[in-house]
């Protein structure tokens, strides 16, 4: 479910304030202390990571802390290259002279809390199964389509919480997930659980590596709503004629650009209780 940085705490913040600059809100959470963290655990992300970074950080907090820390700015240039721009903006502004370090520190931390997510993906990925909001009833899913002896692609798939739902129905899930340290808990989660048929394969929404008419299903949960036209292109193109898209969750219980863009291209939708977040929508579609 990490395909996207956006869940569904951050889109509402987006949806509510849509006439403000998201990089001015540091959305807090809870989901581990980053105060026990080095900033040099920002060495750990990987490169499509990065790329998410522009307009979603305080370009303020992170002028100090990068002045504060060559070696992250180096990491950053020398892993995506496209930030380089960016990144000269960023520095060329703000101020870091005679700052203490109790207001280095104090800039480090509120960068870790804004990518707080991120962070958990690269140090302690198990912790996003603790989270109240994955603990719903895999029977909300299932009853959507018939998994048995299907192939599903389950896209953004986080630490596998849609694919382990199918896996013991369906005849093969392919997790699709960009962050390495996420399939590797996948991979390791299959071994734990027996799931033979469970393969973690990089990928994006945006491209995902495999053939077209190739997946009876594709799941996909808070991952569809950057890119709409190309993210609909990419998964429909992956679903073999009458086959189905599941988006579970699939966006906020709002009527916004996603929910208009979704019901235009004729998925159906209800609402789904998610533990602690509350109504969510779900949509689904059968392929042509």
């Amino acid at each position: 479910m990490c395909d996207n940085k956006w869940y569904l705490v951050y889109r509402t913040v987006q949806e509510d304030l849509s006439n403000l600059f998201i990089g001015v809100f540091i959305v807090a959470l809870n989901w581990m202390d980053v105060t026990q963290l080095s900033f040099n655990s920002l060495l750990l992300l990987e490169e499509v990571q990065l790329s998410w970074l522009p307009g979603w950080l305080n370009n303020d907090y992170l002028h100090i802390a990068l002045i504060a820390n060559p070696h992250v700015e180096w990491y950053f240039r020398h892993k995506c290259p496209q930030l380089n721009d960016w990144l000269d903006g960023v520095l060329q502004d703000g101020t870091s002279k005679d700052l203490t370090r109790e207001e280095i520190r104090n800039a480090e931390v509120q960068i870790m809390k804004s990518m707080e997510d991120l962070l958990v993906y690269v140090t302690n990925p198990a912790v996003y199964d603790t989270l109240p909001f994955t603990t719903w009833d895999d029977q909300a899913l299932l009853e959507l389509a018939d998994f048995k002896g299907k192939t599903v692609i389950d896209v953004g798939a986080g630490t596998g919480r849609l694919s382990f739902a199918v896996a013991p129905l369906a005849k093969t899930v392919y997790a699709v997930e960009p962050v390495a340290n996420l399939r590797k808990l996948i991979r390791a989660k299959a071994d734990q659980r027996k799931h033979q048929n469970v393969y973690a394969v990089d990928g994006l929404i945006t491209s995902i590596p495999f053939s077209a008419d190739f997946a009876d299903i594709l799941l996909g949960g808070h991952v569809f709503g950057d890119l709409l036209e190309a993210e609909y292109a990419e998964i429909s193109r992956v679903v073999k004629p009458g086959g189905k898209i599941i988006l579970f969750p699939g966006n906020t219980d709002k009527d916004n650009a996603e929910h208009a863009f979704l019901v235009a291209h004729g998925f159906q939708w209800s609402r789904f209780e998610e533990p602690q977040s509350g109504l969510v929508r779900i949509y689904w579609k059968a392929t042509a």
